[in-house]
């Protein structure tokens, strides 16, 4: 299948593809040994080594992907820090959600960007598997030297099990300190005396930001098959992937197939996660063989088409909004009859499609502003970014408790100007408990097996 791309830059590959050249047996002389591709070059289903050094190019550490997955954290973080909202009576605790009230629901279509997040792990995935010892080549296919004629699914699911399980200790320390805290937390609390419809709220909710990682190794899982299916199709791959979705919405309310839905939890963020795993090849250099012809994985669009698709996406996911039974909220709110992520619908895919359109958009000043200003920021969240996603609920569940609890003080009402005018108060004992915590068991996230990290950074949950 032709690439729907424009062809690549001259300076980057020829300005147009070319036929594969067939290598006469007899070819010698003390330079023919360098003619032939390395044994771990990258090649796709059907294709033999491509010659002349068109092998993909191992790539430096790719700072736009750190910093976009250091403003995602950064945007989770502060979103949930926004929804904090809770009372208690000395017998029982309500917790609700501030983002509730008043047109709070507008903040969750700039700040539910999990979708950016999931295009980090794509390509840190992606770089990943070039900076392994097969140099790139898709899992699942054959070596060097051999034409892959009928790729087996199963042996691409196989090889996607063997990297998720080769992710699994790496998760195991950061998220087995984190469970097992809680554990002994739920214990505390209830010696202490509160009373248990209390503690089982708060058991609830920390351990709800677990699903991430669920679905994260899911899409390790299935990499190898879905980098085939990129290889192969380009950008037509990513326009499936997005129509899947879709299609299935159209079941789900068309049909009343509501369990089909739970196979969107999947779908959908198998959209940025591709679009990463496609745009780090595309950066990478990577080129295949379609049709006998050696083309570019992928040729990645202009900033001005980026944005035009960001604004199309938008656009088409508001008038979703508007005219079906999607509450306007792109995260669960108390009162609505169903929620934009539970499981993810069709708002939320082509918002995935808008949020990753625009950071690609805007790569430059992110690089820029990476490279400068806020090198410290990326650099600690590179760090640091799996503690703090799973610590920054515990944090705001210390710093409410002891409000409530320990000085009897009620939360001044979601909305109002005496709320408006603590934010920066509460963020302030948030983060300061979150860093406390971060010191304390940050060090469980440093501790991996000896190997070599990725080029775009394998830390935080975006990049296991």
């Amino acid at each position: 299948m032709a690439v729907l791309s424009p062809p690549p830059s001259p300076t980057r590959a020829p300005s147009r593809a070319r036929p594969v050249p067939a290598r006469p047996a007899s070819a010698g002389g003390p330079h023919a040994r360098r003619d032939r591709p390395p044994s771990g070059a990258a090649r796709t289903p059907g294709t033999a080594p491509l010659p002349g050094g068109d092998g993909p190019r191992r790539p430096r550490r790719d700072v736009f992907v750190d910093a976009v997955r250091a403003l995602a954290t950064l945007s989770v973080l502060t979103v949930h820090w926004l929804m904090a909202d809770a009372t208690w009576d000395g017998e029982h605790l309500r917790i609700g959600n501030a983002l509730a009230h008043g047109a709070g629901w507008t903040v969750t279509w700039a700040l539910q960007v999990l979708a950016l997040l999931f295009f980090a792990a794509g390509a840190s995935a992606a770089y990943g598997l070039r900076s392994g010892p097969d140099g790139g080549r898709a899992p699942g296919l054959a070596g060097a030297g051999r034409v892959v004629a009928r790729p087996s699914v199963l042996a691409d699911l196989a090889a996607g099990a063997r990297l998720a399980g080769r992710r699994v200790p790496r998760l195991l320390r950061p998220v087995g300190v984190f469970v097992g805290a809680w554990v002994v937390a739920i214990g505390v609390l209830l010696a202490a005396g509160l009373p248990g419809d209390a503690v089982r709220s708060l058991a609830t909710l920390a351990p709800q930001l677990l699903w991430f990682l669920a679905v994260y190794l899911g899409l390790v899982v299935l990499t190898p098959l879905l980098r085939r299916a990129l290889h192969a199709a380009g950008w037509w791959t990513v326009g499936a992937l997005v129509a899947a979705p879709l299609a299935v919405e159209a079941l789900r309310f068309g049909a009343g197939a509501e369990r089909l839905a739970l196979v969107d939890v999947v779908l959908v963020w198998a959209v940025p996660y591709a679009i990463g795993l496609l745009y780090a090849d595309a950066r990478s250099g990577t080129r295949v063989v379609r049709r006998g012809r050696v083309v570019p994985v992928a040729v990645l669009p202009r900033p001005l088409v980026l944005v035009g698709v960001a604004l199309a996406s938008a656009a088409l996911a508001a008038l979703l909004v508007a005219v079906g039974p999607y509450p306007v909220s792109l995260i669960g709110m108390p009162g609505d009859t169903m929620s934009n992520l539970g499981p993810p619908t069709a708002p939320v895919v082509l918002h995935a499609v808008a949020l990753v359109a625009l950071a690609l958009a805007a790569r430059g000043p992110l690089v820029r502003w990476a490279d400068g200003r806020g090198r410290a920021v990326v650099a600690g969240l590179a760090r640091r970014s799996m503690t703090v996603y799973l610590w920054h609920l515990t944090a705001v569940i210390v710093v409410v408790g002891t409000v409530l609890v320990a000085l009897g003080q009620q939360l001044p009402p979601p909305g109002s100007a005496d709320w408006w005018a603590s934010r920066p108060v509460w963020f302030g004992a948030f983060a300061l408990v979150l860093l406390g915590i971060s010191r304390v068991v940050g060090r469980f996230e440093d501790a991996r097996p000896a190997r070599r990290a990725g080029a775009a950074g394998a830390s935080g949950p975006a990049g296991r």
